[in-house]
């Protein structure tokens, strides 16, 4: 027995969808991220509740049981990840929404009667075991359980082939005669595709899968909202697989390439990621001194934050660093690329977690031209979002990229804890520059001996 009318559950998940709505809404902009993210929770609360109160829920010992083993396994896991490691926490997710998804597609094949429902079932089975797959490979590269580069074998675009077709036979072997076994089979292949598709990826490429793959997801729930009869999860996997698929043409834009070049690339003998051979090239360094000086005399500051600041939890430093500066009565600005760190908005989340004032932190588009009139570029941690190759080399992993003009600053900073090549495995030729100075060692060390000296001219 329900205890909620029709009218009422209706009511609730409309009111719920809207919570997702705004909280998309909110998570646009920096200043409203937290309060849309406890929006969308919020909405997900009120829609998990709806859902117990308004059918007759069987087996809800196993439910409850099941629900409390989940969130005693997600809700210290997601305390304890550091930000570094937030892109690889998102992929787990993400695999896992897409799994879930194709294992209720799976369950409810059996209530099936309808042919329009079985083509329902054989999408969410196939585009979820994709996704988990995928989800799971990205998760490797990220957590460097496996080479960041692309893997590639001779026939592999055969190979793929081969799988998308056996793949698109069983979802028809399904459709048809409604068997299980024939499930089963669609969900392997898809297995298979989601190892396949993103083996070959790599580099600084790997976020952007990310982000393809949580369409995919959105698009299995939808799916699955239709499977079930469920308008809520309908809306919920459609917003989604769009704020997906958005999202992933933006990040592939920002980085001068298209999806299909970054999906497919390595099909045709390309490479989303170069040598991580260390050059030893000659270059000038400095200490930590010395770069106290070039920027306690600066006017203008530009600092251009990247991974390694993440790897090191820096932010609070270099946060200080910037006040300490600011206090000196100099200007100092954060240049934010797109897809600076290992997902977007990474370093606008790390930076706010260290209370950079949000107008500080300036979009590429808007601060490029302001590089002209830097005295210092201080680069911190990043390395393919500033390397002149996206421009000058041809052939180049990242040629066409679009990056922060950081070579137009009268001089050039850069924190790095060795030679060895960015996320995309090439050589920076502005390391080798002469208004370049490097200031080798783990970031958060450079920035604290930079901030003393600072403080003491």
């Amino acid at each position: 027995m329900s205890l909620l009318t029709p009218e009422w559950t209706a009511g609730l998940y409309l009111f719920a969808a809207v919570c997702f709505i705004l909280a998309l809404k909110g998570l646009s902009s920096p200043k409203t991220a937290r309060r849309g993210n406890l929006l969308g929770a919020f909405g997900a609360l009120v829609a998990l509740v709806t859902v117990f109160l308004s059918m007759r829920v069987d087996n809800l010992p196993w439910i409850l049981g099941t629900i409390a083993v989940g969130s005693a396994i997600a809700v210290p896991v997601s305390r304890r990840v550091q930000m570094t490691q937030m892109p690889q926490l998102v992929a787990l997710f993400n695999g896992v929404g897409g799994a879930a998804a194709a294992l209720v597609a799976l369950l409810e094949l059996q209530h099936s009667s309808e042919w329009w429902s079985a083509l329902a079932i054989a999408f969410t089975i196939l585009v979820g075991s994709v996704s988990f797959a995928g989800s799971c490979v990205t998760f490797a590269k990220l957590q460097e359980l496996m080479t960041t580069r692309p893997v590639t074998f001779p026939g592999l675009p055969v190979a793929m082939g081969l799988v998308v077709l056996g793949a698109l036979a069983a979802a028809a072997w399904l459709v048809m005669s409604g068997s299980f076994v024939a499930a089963l089979v669609l969900m392997a292949l898809g297995l298979v595709v989601g190892v396949l598709l993103v083996l070959p990826v790599g580099g600084a490429d790997v976020p952007i899968v990310i982000s393809l793959l949580n369409a995919f997801t959105g698009l299995t729930v939808a799916a699955s909202g239709l499977v079930l009869g469920n308008v809520l999860l309908l809306v919920a996997g459609t917003l989604v697989g769009a704020s997906g698929t958005i999202l992933t043409r933006e990040m592939a834009r920002a980085m001068g390439r298209s999806v299909g070049g970054i999906m497919f690339g390595a099909f045709k003998g390309g490479s989303t990621a170069g040598s991580t051979t260390q050059s030893d090239r000659p270059v000038r360094s400095a200490s930590a001194e010395d770069v106290a000086i070039l920027l306690g005399y600066a006017q203008r500051v530009i600092v251009v934050p990247g991974y390694g600041l993440a790897v090191a939890q820096a932010q609070h430093t270099m946060a200080e660093l910037a006040s300490a500066l600011e206090a000196k009565g100099i200007e100092v600005s954060f240049a934010i690329h797109p897809v600076a760190g290992r997902m977007p908005g990474h370093m606008n989340v790390l930076l706010a977690e260290a209370n950079v004032p949000t107008e500080s932190l300036r979009e590429m588009d808007a601060i490029n031209p302001e590089f002209k009139n830097a005295d210092v570029a201080l680069v911190v941690g990043a390395n393919d979002v500033v390397n002149p190759a996206a421009k000058t080399t041809p052939g180049s992993p990242i040629y066409g990229m679009p990056i922060l003009d950081v070579a137009a600053a009268k001089q050039v900073v850069f924190l790095k804890r060795s030679m060895r090549p960015g996320f995309a495995g090439i050589e920076n030729e502005l390391l080798f520059e002469p208004q370049t100075t490097l200031l080798f060692g783990d970031a958060k060390d450079s920035l604290t001996k930079v901030l003393g000296a600072v403080k003491a001219l």
